[in-house]
C-alpha cells in the first residue's frame, strides 16, 4: 500500500512538472500584408524551446496587440483598421487553444496599438487617434459600450509628431494608476484609476520627456520600485524611480553607439522577473536587443548588444521559466528564440524559430 501511494505521488509530481513545462503563447499579428491569418496560439515547451501551433483565430483585421484575462478564459484584441478600429473579445480555452468570438466595440479612436485588462475594464491606446478608450467587461466576458474616451491634443517637433499618438497604456504596479505614453507629444500621462467608476480614469499628472524623443513603451520592475521608458526616435532609455503615481528621473542611457548612422526605431522594453536585468529592442537599421543589469539604485549598467537575427523586432517576451527570450520580427515573419542566461542576463541563439506572418505581440498565459 505504501509503495503504491509513493508511486502515485511520484507520477503526480512528474505529471505536474511536465505540464508546467508546456506553456501557452498567444501571438498578435498584422493581417493586411503577408501571410498572417489572425491570432495564433501555440504550445511552448520551456525545456526544449519547441513550439506547436494549436489554433489560429481568423477573420480579425490586424489584431496587432492582445491581452489575456487573469484566469486565461478571455482574450482581448485590438482591431487596428482605420475608421473601423475596435476592441474585440473572445472566449478562449487556452489549454486546447480553442476560441470563439464574443463581440467587438468601436474604439472612437483610430488604429489602437496597445490593449490591457484587469478583468474589470479593457483599455486601448489609439495611436492615430491620439486617444485612450475604456470599456467595461460584462460577466460573459463581452465588452460594454465605450465607457470613456480621453483625447490628447498636443504635438512635437519631429515630422512624425504632427499630432498626439498614444502608444501604450499600462497599469502601475499597485493598480492605482494608468500610465499612457504619448509618442506624438513627448509626454507621459498618469491617470488615477477607479475600476468601478463610470469614467475610470481621472488626470493625475503628466511628465515631459526630451523634445523629439518619441516615448513609446514603458515597463516596471516586478517589485514596483523602478520604471524604464524606451524612446522610439533616439533609442534612449529613461530610468525612473516610481512611488505612488510619481516618476522621478534617475538616468538616461543610450542604446546605440555614438557613431551609429541610420534609423533606430526603438520598440519594446521588459525586465526579468527577478528585477536584475532589462531588455530593449531596436528596429530600423539596428535590429538589436540591448541587455542591461539593474543596479540596486535602479540605474542601468550595459551588459551587451546582440543581433535579433531578423528584421523589425517589434515585440519580445521572456518565457515563464526565464530561460528563453522570444523576439517577434514583423518584416521577416518569424519569432527567433534565444537562450537566456539568468545569472548574467546574456542571450545566445537557441536555433529554434517559429514561422508566422508579421508577429507584433507575444503574450504567455499565466
Amino acid at each position: 500500500m505504501h509503495k503504491n501511494f509513493s508511486l502515485f505521488i511520484l507520477l503526480l509530481l512528474i505529471s505536474t512538472f511536465t505540464f508546467a513545462q508546456k506553456n501557452r503563447l498567444v501571438v498578435g499579428t498584422y493581417t493586411n500584408k503577408g501571410t498572417s491569418e489572425g491570432i495564433y496560439i501555440y504550445e511552448f515547451d520551456s525545456k526544449t524551446a519547441m513550439a506547436k501551433q494549436l489554433n489560429v483565430i481568423k477573420n480579425v483585421a490586424n489584431p496587432s496587440y492582445v491581452a489575456l484575462s487573469k484566469n486565461n478564459d478571455f482574450l482581448y484584441s485590438v482591431y487596428e483598421d482605420g475608421t473601423n478600429s475596435a476592441a474585440s473579445a473572445f472566449k478562449i480555452a487556452l489549454g486546447s487553444g480553442d476560441a470563439s468570438f464574443i463581440n467587438k466595440q468601436a474604439t472612437n479612436g483610430t488604429n489602437p496599438c496597445f490593449i490591457l485588462t484587469d478583468g474589470k475594464n479593457v483599455i486601448t491606446a489609439n495611436y492615430s487617434g491620439g486617444s485612450i478608450s475604456v470599456f467595461g467587461i460584462k460577466p460573459d466576458g463581452s465588452l460594454s459600450a465605450l465607457k470613456q474616451n480621453i483625447q490628447h491634443t498636443g504635438s512635437g517637433p519631429d515630422q512624425r509628431q504632427a499630432s498626439a499618438h498614444v502608444h501604450q497604456t499600462l497599469f502601475s504596479p499597485d493598480k492605482k494608476y494608468v500610465i499612457a505614453t504619448d509618442l506624438g507629444e513627448d509626454q507621459i500621462y498618469i491617470y488615477k484609476y477607479n475600476a468601478k467608476a463610470n469614467e475610470p480614469l481621472t488626470f493625475h499628472q503628466k511628465i515631459k520627456t526630451n523634445a523629439g524623443s518619441g516615448p513609446r513603451h514603458l515597463t516596471f520592475t516586478p517589485n514596483g520600485k523602478y520604471a524604464y521608458l524606451a524612446h522610439e526616435f533616439n533609442g534612449k532609455i529613461s530610468a525612473y524611480q516610481y512611488q505612488d503615481g510619481t516618476l522621478s528621473l534617475l538616468q538616461e542611457t543610450e542604446t546605440v553607439a555614438k557613431d551609429f548612422k541610420g534609423k533606430i526605431d526603438a520598440a519594446d522594453i521588459h525586465t526579468s522577473a527577478d528585477c536584475k536585468f532589462l531588455y530593449e529592442s531596436n528596429r530600423g537599421d539596428a535590429n538589436t536587443i540591448n541587455v542591461f543589469s539593474i543596479q540596486t539604485n535602479g540605474k542601468l549598467k550595459f551588459v551587451e548588444t546582440v543581433s535579433t537575427l531578423g528584421k523589425g523586432p517589434r515585440n519580445f517576451t521572456i518565457d515563464p521559466s526565464g530561460n528563453f527570450l522570444l523576439v517577434g520580427h514583423q518584416y521577416t515573419n518569424d519569432i527567433v528564440i534565444f537562450h537566456r542566461n539568468p545569472n548574467n542576463g546574456k542571450l545566445s541563439d537557441s536555433g529554434k524559430r517559429i514561422q508566422v506572418g508579421a508577429p507584433v505581440c507575444l503574450v504567455f498565459g499565466n
